[in-house]
Protein backbone atom coordinates (compact mmCIF):
# COMPACT_ATOMS: atom_id res chain seq x y z
CA UNK A 1 0.00 0.00 0.00
CA UNK A 2 1.30 3.47 -0.98
CA UNK A 3 0.90 5.98 1.51
CA UNK A 4 1.73 9.67 1.62
CA UNK A 5 4.57 11.55 2.91
CA UNK A 6 3.76 11.63 6.47
CA UNK A 7 5.31 15.10 7.35
CA UNK A 8 6.73 13.46 10.67
CA UNK A 9 9.84 15.55 10.20
CA UNK A 10 8.49 18.89 9.75
CA UNK A 11 6.34 18.40 12.58
CA UNK A 12 9.12 17.36 15.10
CA UNK A 13 10.90 20.27 13.14
CA UNK A 14 7.96 22.87 13.83
CA UNK A 15 7.93 22.06 17.86
CA UNK A 16 11.62 22.81 17.99
CA UNK A 17 10.52 26.20 16.51
CA UNK A 18 11.98 25.60 12.89
CA UNK A 19 9.08 26.83 10.86
CA UNK A 20 10.67 27.01 7.42
CA UNK A 21 11.63 23.37 6.14
CA UNK A 22 14.29 23.25 3.18
CA UNK A 23 13.72 19.81 1.89
CA UNK A 24 16.02 18.65 -1.34
CA UNK A 25 16.30 15.61 -3.69
CA UNK A 26 17.44 14.25 -6.94
CA UNK A 27 16.28 12.30 -9.67
CA UNK A 28 18.73 10.86 -12.60
CA UNK A 29 21.68 9.21 -10.54
CA UNK A 30 21.27 6.02 -12.19
CA UNK A 31 20.23 6.77 -15.70
CA UNK A 32 22.74 6.12 -18.93
CA UNK A 33 21.53 9.31 -20.80
CA UNK A 34 20.42 12.92 -20.02
CA UNK A 35 21.00 15.40 -16.82
CA UNK A 36 20.92 14.74 -13.36
CA UNK A 37 18.55 16.95 -12.19
CA UNK A 38 18.60 17.89 -7.88
CA UNK A 39 15.74 20.18 -6.34
CA UNK A 40 14.78 22.05 -3.00
CA UNK A 41 11.87 23.08 -1.99
CA UNK A 42 10.60 25.17 1.44
CA UNK A 43 6.32 24.48 1.34
CA UNK A 44 4.51 26.60 3.68
CA UNK A 45 4.14 24.98 7.51
CA UNK A 46 0.91 22.44 7.66
CA UNK A 47 0.81 22.47 3.92
CA UNK A 48 -1.48 19.83 2.52
CA UNK A 49 -0.89 18.07 -0.73
CA UNK A 50 -3.12 14.80 -1.22
CA UNK A 51 -0.57 12.09 -2.47
CA UNK A 52 2.17 14.01 -1.92
CA UNK A 53 4.95 11.06 -1.93
CA UNK A 54 8.08 9.49 -3.81
CA UNK A 55 7.83 10.72 -6.50
CA UNK A 56 8.72 7.02 -8.10
CA UNK A 57 5.04 5.68 -6.59
CA UNK A 58 3.12 8.18 -8.94
CA UNK A 59 1.81 7.76 -12.13
CA UNK A 60 2.44 10.68 -14.85
CA UNK A 61 -0.80 12.15 -14.48
CA UNK A 62 -0.53 12.46 -10.43
CA UNK A 63 3.43 14.05 -10.99
CA UNK A 64 2.31 16.70 -13.25
CA UNK A 65 -0.71 17.74 -10.95
CA UNK A 66 1.25 18.16 -8.17
CA UNK A 67 4.66 19.46 -9.75
CA UNK A 68 1.46 22.27 -10.27
CA UNK A 69 0.41 22.59 -7.27
CA UNK A 70 4.20 22.44 -5.46
CA UNK A 71 4.88 25.39 -7.55
CA UNK A 72 1.77 27.27 -6.40
CA UNK A 73 2.00 27.11 -2.77
CA UNK A 74 5.75 27.02 -2.14
CA UNK A 75 6.96 29.58 -0.47
CA UNK A 76 10.30 28.87 -2.48
CA UNK A 77 11.64 26.13 -5.21
CA UNK A 78 14.88 25.95 -6.89
CA UNK A 79 15.96 23.46 -9.49
CA UNK A 80 19.48 22.46 -11.05
CA UNK A 81 20.19 20.38 -13.49
CA UNK A 82 23.91 19.10 -13.71
CA UNK A 83 24.84 17.70 -18.04
CA UNK A 84 25.49 14.21 -18.69
CA UNK A 85 29.35 15.72 -19.77
CA UNK A 86 30.19 17.38 -16.66
CA UNK A 87 29.46 14.05 -15.05
CA UNK A 88 31.58 12.37 -16.85
CA UNK A 89 34.58 14.82 -16.21
CA UNK A 90 33.87 15.14 -12.41
CA UNK A 91 31.89 11.79 -11.32
CA UNK A 92 28.16 10.98 -10.39
CA UNK A 93 28.76 11.87 -6.42
CA UNK A 94 30.70 15.45 -6.59
CA UNK A 95 27.93 16.32 -9.47
CA UNK A 96 25.27 14.68 -7.07
CA UNK A 97 26.40 17.03 -4.26
CA UNK A 98 27.44 20.52 -6.00
CA UNK A 99 23.71 20.23 -7.49
CA UNK A 100 21.91 20.21 -3.59
CA UNK A 101 23.54 22.68 -2.36
CA UNK A 102 23.37 25.13 -5.55
CA UNK A 103 19.65 23.94 -5.00
CA UNK A 104 19.54 24.76 -1.63
CA UNK A 105 21.33 28.07 -2.34
CA UNK A 106 19.28 28.96 -4.91
CA UNK A 107 15.96 29.00 -3.16
CA UNK A 108 15.78 32.24 -2.67
CA UNK A 109 14.61 32.20 0.73
CA UNK A 110 16.34 31.33 3.80
CA UNK A 111 15.35 28.34 5.51
CA UNK A 112 15.65 27.39 9.15
CA UNK A 113 16.47 23.93 8.59
CA UNK A 114 17.25 21.66 5.50
CA UNK A 115 16.48 17.51 5.10
CA UNK A 116 18.30 15.88 2.48
CA UNK A 117 17.42 12.38 1.15
CA UNK A 118 19.99 9.91 2.18
CA UNK A 119 23.49 12.45 1.61
CA UNK A 120 24.78 14.43 4.47
CA UNK A 121 25.96 17.62 3.12
CA UNK A 122 28.74 18.99 5.02
CA UNK A 123 29.42 22.47 6.33
CA UNK A 124 26.06 23.59 5.30
CA UNK A 125 25.53 27.35 6.36
CA UNK A 126 22.04 26.16 8.07
CA UNK A 127 21.30 23.19 10.59
CA UNK A 128 20.87 20.16 8.47
CA UNK A 129 20.33 16.35 8.66
CA UNK A 130 20.38 13.61 6.04
CA UNK A 131 17.31 10.94 6.24
CA UNK A 132 17.63 7.61 4.82
CA UNK A 133 14.37 7.21 2.61
CA UNK A 134 13.20 10.96 4.07
CA UNK A 135 10.89 11.02 0.97
CA UNK A 136 8.33 8.95 3.01
CA UNK A 137 8.75 11.05 6.58
CA UNK A 138 9.17 14.66 4.99
CA UNK A 139 6.45 16.46 2.70
CA UNK A 140 9.24 19.03 1.41
CA UNK A 141 12.02 16.34 0.61
CA UNK A 142 9.05 14.57 -1.25
CA UNK A 143 7.87 17.72 -2.92
CA UNK A 144 11.54 18.23 -4.68
CA UNK A 145 11.44 14.53 -6.05
CA UNK A 146 8.51 15.43 -7.43
CA UNK A 147 9.44 18.44 -9.27
CA UNK A 148 13.31 17.12 -9.80
CA UNK A 149 11.02 14.26 -11.58
CA UNK A 150 8.50 16.09 -13.41
CA UNK A 151 11.21 18.40 -14.86
CA UNK A 152 13.86 15.77 -16.11
CA UNK A 153 11.21 13.53 -17.64
CA UNK A 154 10.04 17.06 -19.29
CA UNK A 155 13.47 17.18 -20.69
CA UNK A 156 14.18 13.49 -21.76
CA UNK A 157 10.76 13.38 -23.85
CA UNK A 158 12.25 16.81 -25.57
CA UNK A 159 15.16 14.57 -26.31
CA UNK A 160 13.24 11.74 -27.80
CA UNK A 161 12.36 13.97 -30.53
CA UNK A 162 16.42 13.94 -31.74
CA UNK A 163 16.78 10.24 -30.49
CA UNK A 164 14.34 8.20 -31.22
CA UNK A 165 15.82 4.78 -31.55
CA UNK A 166 16.68 4.97 -27.90
CA UNK A 167 12.90 5.43 -26.30
CA UNK A 168 13.77 8.16 -24.27
CA UNK A 169 10.11 9.23 -23.94
CA UNK A 170 9.35 6.36 -21.66
CA UNK A 171 12.78 5.17 -20.45
CA UNK A 172 13.67 8.78 -19.71
CA UNK A 173 17.45 7.34 -19.94
CA UNK A 174 17.25 4.36 -17.51
CA UNK A 175 18.57 1.26 -18.72
CA UNK A 176 15.74 -0.77 -19.88
CA UNK A 177 16.31 -3.74 -22.12
CA UNK A 178 15.14 -1.75 -25.60
CA UNK A 179 17.65 0.98 -24.13
CA UNK A 180 20.27 -1.64 -23.97
CA UNK A 181 19.30 -3.41 -27.38
CA UNK A 182 19.20 0.16 -28.84
CA UNK A 183 22.84 1.14 -27.66
CA UNK A 184 24.13 -2.54 -28.99
CA UNK A 185 22.65 -1.66 -32.67
CA UNK A 186 23.52 2.27 -32.35
CA UNK A 187 25.70 2.80 -29.92
CA UNK A 188 26.17 5.92 -27.36
CA UNK A 189 23.94 9.32 -28.85
CA UNK A 190 25.35 13.24 -27.32
CA UNK A 191 23.56 12.93 -24.27
CA UNK A 192 24.76 9.30 -22.89
CA UNK A 193 27.02 9.48 -19.62
CA UNK A 194 30.29 7.59 -21.53
CA UNK A 195 31.62 6.81 -17.81
CA UNK A 196 28.65 4.44 -16.99
CA UNK A 197 29.81 1.26 -17.21
CA UNK A 198 28.63 -0.35 -20.63
CA UNK A 199 27.82 2.86 -22.42
CA UNK A 200 30.27 3.04 -24.73
CA UNK A 201 31.38 -0.38 -24.55
CA UNK A 202 32.19 -4.00 -22.41
CA UNK A 203 35.19 -5.39 -21.04
CA UNK A 204 36.45 -8.80 -22.90
CA UNK A 205 37.37 -11.07 -20.92
CA UNK A 206 41.27 -9.55 -20.47
CA UNK A 207 39.62 -6.73 -18.60
CA UNK A 208 40.03 -4.13 -21.84
CA UNK A 209 36.68 -2.46 -22.71
CA UNK A 210 36.02 -3.01 -26.58
CA UNK A 211 33.21 -0.37 -28.16
CA UNK A 212 29.93 -1.22 -29.27
CA UNK A 213 30.37 -2.26 -33.10
CA UNK A 214 27.54 0.18 -33.95
CA UNK A 215 27.16 2.81 -37.34
CA UNK A 216 28.45 6.26 -36.45
CA UNK A 217 26.04 9.10 -35.51
CA UNK A 218 25.94 12.74 -36.27
CA UNK A 219 26.28 14.11 -33.30
CA UNK A 220 24.14 17.47 -32.83
CA UNK A 221 25.34 20.25 -30.31
CA UNK A 222 23.47 19.72 -26.58
CA UNK A 223 20.12 21.87 -26.18
CA UNK A 224 21.44 25.11 -23.76
CA UNK A 225 18.42 24.90 -21.46
CA UNK A 226 20.48 21.92 -20.09
CA UNK A 227 23.36 23.53 -19.10
CA UNK A 228 24.09 23.14 -15.77
CA UNK A 229 22.53 26.40 -13.68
Amino acid sequence: MVVDASGLMETRLSAAGFERVAGCDEVGRGALAGPLVAAAVILPEGTELHGLRDSKTCTKLQLQRLAEQIHEVALAVCIVRVRHDSIDRDGLNPCNLRALRRALKGLGQEPDYVLVDAFRLKRLQWPSLAVKKADAVSKNVAAASIVAKVHRDAAMRRYHKRFKQYGFATNVGYGTRHHWNALIEHGPCEIHRRSFFGVSGFPDQNGVIRPHTARHLEEEPCDAELEET
